[in-house]
């Protein structure tokens, strides 16, 4: 266990997990950094670890720490600079009737059923498919820092579920779920660019996306949403499109 020596770290200490199986790269083991304690990880503090490389699930804070692998990149997008393309702009035209709507961090019975109906249909097989109400309260719903949820409803049905943290400079993307019935309408991009949209309305000058991963089919699109960087080596450099 270790500690980071910068001021914003000084209270928290970081170890190492046990290898475990990739969930990216088929045949690979990966471990990651986890930051600890938990409870004094506030929204400042977080902000300062997301453009350090770091992400959360629920309450746990980590970032890859892989032996021999540095194939996770964390992007963020330039809201200032960025331009849609000209299949972002269809994908815009195609779901201009949604209405999205900023609400608390809560459960609701209409957003577990509609992840469980994305899970089941985009990822059967993979655990999360039959996730418990508790299991998706911890997953989604459990967070120390400024989160907040976005509803996305056409004529009053719910379509889309996403949730987003707060930070100072700007928007990281935490999780998005969507019916799954629907794929020509592009609904994950969708939130992606109103995520864009909104930092760009709040003067935030980055929407941060997680990890792009080159060899990852599924993690490729990140990189379509340009200008956008990634954290290579400690520093913020510009990615080209795929």
């Amino acid at each position: 266990m270790s500690k980071l020596n910068d001021l914003p770290f000084a209270n928290l200490q970081f170890y190492a997990t046990a290898p475990y199986p990739c969930s990216y790269l088929p045949g690979r083991l990966a471990r990651s950094q986890v930051a600890t304690p938990s409870y004094m990880i506030d929204t400042a503090t977080y902000g300062h670890l997301v453009s350090s490389g770091f992400r959360r699930s629920g309450a746990f804070t980590y970032r890859p720490y892989c032996d021999h692998c540095q194939a996770c990149v964390p992007v963020r997008v330039l809201v200032d600079e960025f331009k849609t393309n000209r299949a972002q702009r269809r994908n815009l035209g195609r779901n201009a009737t949604l209405v999205a709507r900023v609400i608390e961090l809560k459960f609701s019975h209409e957003h577990y059923a509609l992840y469980r109906r994305y899970q089941g249909s985009r990822h059967p097989g993979g655990g999360m498919d039959h996730d418990s109400r508790e299991q998706y309260s911890h997953f989604l719903l459990q967070s120390n820092v400024r989160t907040r949820l976005v509803e996305f409803r056409e004529h009053g049905h719910l379509r889309m579920v996403a949730i987003i943290d707060e930070l100072g400079d700007g928007i990281s993307s935490v999780y998005t779920f969507f019916e799954p019935d629907q794929p020509r309408l592009s609904l994950g991009s969708y939130s992606i660019l109103w995520q864009i949209a909104e930092a760009r309305r709040r003067r935030l000058p980055f929407v941060y996306l997680g990890y792009w991963i080159e060899e990852s089919r599924k993690m490729r699109y990140k990189t379509d949403f340009q200008p956008i960087e990634g954290l290579v080596r400690g520093c913020w450099v510009r990615l080209a499109r795929e």
